[in-house]
């Protein structure tokens, strides 16, 4: 294997269907699942699990990448956000694990974390496709796409990305409980 796959090739792949796609799909799970809660529940924290375990992986190979290349970590906008991201959408996950999943929490306090649950999801979600568009500039940039096709198929992605994000939002919004 070439050391570019290690990371260049696979960071953006694994944080975009990894991270981003699953990420999006868990939050539309929720709304569109016509399942009893538990079943929306599991399905929509399994998701969200293998969104976090394909992240860690595409994390991973950025670092690893990194250190065979000699290139400083965490040196751009894109790698702080990104960090900031992933570290947030961890947290976010243990607390709806804990509040949501285990049992022991009073409905009362259920109630109250819900709204700021679906708040700080939708804007991890957003965060994330910023982090992605940030990384997609970043590259275009530093291989001197500016003018070429692959500088367009980079553009296309990234509003494609953006709107994979409207979709979520909008099935958010937009879709009563399924259940």
């Amino acid at each position: 294997m070439s050391s570019s796959f290690e990371g260049q090739e696979v960071h953006p792949f694994l944080m975009y269907f990894g991270f981003i796609f699953f990420a999006g799909e868990a939050i539309m799970a929720y709304k569109t699942i016509h399942a009893e809660r538990k079943v929306q529940k599991f399905a929509h924290m399994s998701l969200h699990v293998v969104a976090f375990v394909l992240g860690i992986i595409g994390i991973y190979a950025t670092f690893k990448y990194h250190k065979k290349q000699g290139i400083t970590n965490m040196y751009s906008l894109h790698s702080w956000l990104g960090m900031g991201t992933f570290i947030l959408y961890g947290l976010q996950w243990i607390f709806g694990f804990f509040n949501f999943w285990i049992r022991g929490v009073d409905s009362s306090t259920r109630r109250s974390y819900a709204p700021w649950h679906i708040f700080f999801g939708r804007v991890l979600l957003y965060m994330a496709i910023c982090t992605a568009e940030s990384g997609l500039m970043q590259s275009s940039t530093l291989l001197g796409l500016q003018k070429s096709n692959e500088s367009r198929l980079i553009n296309f992605t990234g509003l494609a990305i953006l709107l994979f994000g409207i979709a979520v939002d909008l099935t958010v919004a937009s879709v009563p409980n399924a259940y």
